[in-house]
């Protein structure tokens, strides 16, 4: 039995839930899942989808739950068929049965410091960390960063599921306590209230600068002017520019068009001080780091951060004078302390909070996979001493997961690949955790593929030609689109070099949409950069301490003149 396409896009509207292409299904960086049937059937009673004896509506259930697994037909629609038909359903009992756990839904009470409690509803099979990040995307408590979740004095695990939390049942009070700094502490928060500054500022999305990218969501369903226009009364006729026998193609149109849309001044400068860092007897003390700052007014202060917060001390640029100034202002926050220092800073900050919670949710969130613009606007460039700071230093250590090493990405990427699968629950979190490690794993590579351009990373074989040289970085190999031993001499030199790259990432990544159990890929991002092309791969282990006609077991190393071949790599493909 076929269920009507209709049916499903009008229970899919009803439910308001956002459907992904086929070639990211199970990659959807939302926190809820999607296929409790309970939960369907609750939202089908509620919009009279489903009625008493409706088989078509039972069937429709099941297709709906099995839509996570590639949209294939649910076990239970297959016996459904099979019964219609006339065929025998014995083959259909032993099949794979889709076991969705129930999740339940609940609202606690989150009580933050200097403000009113909230009520919060929440899913059982959310985790400790999405409350964070609500917290942190609140108007009244988005600047805060060194914060714990307690509930009746326990501290609840970042990455636990609410369904863990002993105790915690409908009406639940947790309480947001602050937390001592440490100096990583202390420079994600600076960077945080800079991020919160820029909020609105498209500068950043168009040079792909910390997970930001360009977003149009805005421009196409955020439009005031056209939802206070009558629907009759709106323009239909095509712009000339697209028109077949225009002469001009502006590249304008293919941007944002709200490219004005910058957040009222808050601040003109926030900086790292020249005092940095803290002298050993200030460190005894608590003092973790020195901020400068210049407000709107022309005032200028040094403030110390320290593992209790943040104040301002007596110093100038000629002078180091740690002792808190008069009168003295402890905040655990930055934000609180320059609202006091700045009438200025407290309106337009205030105003800026509005104008950004009036955005779409999805263009406050950093997307897990970054995209970048060959097209980019010429726009005023600004000062900004933390975006200073980041392009001439290392951040290694400051942001990765692991401390003191850099991450394994053979290893997680064939990991994660592992994972069970037989279940819906399981294929969810094996999608989640495959999605996850690939984006960093992209994200890290693309970083990486600036600092080997741009000189700043040495080579593993500094005395070869450079267009012959190699990198590792991160635990990531880099090597060059070049045609260093003349295998494409025939076929156009370095430009087809240049082209190769590419056509081997759509074979890699052919291998791994294929999800052959027991086959697995290395991480593989292509980069181009400043006219250069760049491949980065994970690298295998012992690689590097071998010969490389030891390790290939299938294909060729010297541009098909000889070729290998396996047993067990040709039974996993065929």
């Amino acid at each position: 039995m076929e269920v009507e396409q209709s049916h499903i896009n009008s229970l899919l509207k009803d439910m308001k839930v956002i459907t992904d292409s086929p070639d990211t299904k199970g990659q959807c960086p939302f926190t809820s899942t999607f296929g409790d049937k309970s939960d369907i059937e609750n939202v089908m009673k509620a919009n009279d989808h489903h009625g008493e004896g409706d088989s078509n509506n039972s069937l429709l259930l099941n297709e709906m739950s099995a839509m996570v697994n590639g949209g294939q037909t649910s076990p239970v629609s297959k016996d459904k068929d099979v019964e219609e038909n006339g065929k025998d359903d014995s083959d259909t009992s032993n099949m794979e049965d889709v076991v969705v756990i129930p999740e339940s839904m609940f609202t606690i009470k989150i009580s933050p410091p200097g403000t009113d409690a909230f009520d919060l509803q929440v899913s059982s099979s959310e985790l400790v960390q999405e409350i964070h990040q609500v917290l942190m995307d609140r108007e009244d408590t988005c600047h805060r960063t060194c914060f714990t979740l307690q509930l009746e004095g326990v501290i609840l695990d970042n990455f636990a599921e609410l369904k863990t939390v002993e105790g915690l049942k409908e009406g639940s009070v947790l309480k947001v306590v602050e937390e001592p700094y440490t100096v990583r502490e202390a420079r994600i928060h600076v960077r945080h209230v800079r991020d919160l500054i820029k909020s609105l500022d498209s500068s950043d999305a168009y040079n792909g600068v910390d997970c930001q990218s360009m977003t149009f969501i805005n421009t196409i369903i955020g439009d005031e002017s056209r939802k206070n226009n009558n629907v009759d009364a709106v323009d239909c006729t095509p712009p000339s520019y697209i028109m077949p026998k225009s002469k001009e193609r502006p590249l304008v149109p293919l941007l944002p068009s709200k490219l004005e849309n910058k957040g009222p001044p808050c601040m003109k400068m926030v900086t790292m001080s020249g005092w940095n860092p803290p002298p050993g007897p200030r460190r005894l003390h608590g003092d973790l780091l020195y901020l400068y700052v210049v407000t709107v007014e022309g005032g200028t202060y040094h403030i110390t951060a320290s593992t209790r917060g943040f104040f301002v001390n007596q110093s100038t640029l000629d002078v180091f004078n740690s002792k808190a100034s008069e009168p003295k202002h402890l905040s655990h926050s930055l934000v609180e302390l320059l609202n006091k220092l700045s009438p200025t800073f407290r309106k337009n900050f205030s105003q800026l909070l509005k104008k950004r919670s009036h955005r779409h949710p999805f263009e406050r969130v950093p997307t897990p996979f970054q995209t970048f613009s060959w097209l980019a606007p010429s726009t005023e460039h600004s000062v900004d001493t933390i975006r200073a700071e980041d392009a001439f230093s290392s951040r290694l250590g400051y942001e990765e997961h692991i401390p003191g090493q850099t991450r394994d990405w053979n290893e997680e990427t064939m990991t994660t690949r592992e994972l069970p699968r037989k279940q819906l629950p399981e294929r969810l979190l094996r999608e989640r955790a495959i999605f996850k490690v690939h984006s960093d794993f992209v994200m890290a590579a693309t970083r990486g593929a600036v600092a080997v351009i741009d000189g700043n990373v040495m080579a593993i074989n500094p005395g070869e030609e450079s267009k012959q040289q190699m990198f590792i970085w991160n635990n990531i190999f880099f090597s060059l689109g070049f045609d260093v031993k003349d295998h494409y001499k025939d076929l156009g030199g370095d430009h087809a070099a240049y082209v190769a790259p590419n056509n081997d990432l759509h074979g890699v990544k052919a291998y791994c949409n294929a999800d052959v159990e027991g086959l697995y890929t290395l991480g593989t991002v292509v980069v181009d950069y400043r006219g250069y092309r760049i491949t980065a791969q994970s690298i295998i282990p012992g690689i590097l301490e071998r010969e490389q006609e030891e390790s290939v077991i299938y294909g060729s190393i010297d541009f098909g003149k000889s070729v290998v071949s396996n047993e067990k790599y040709t039974e996993l493909v065929s």
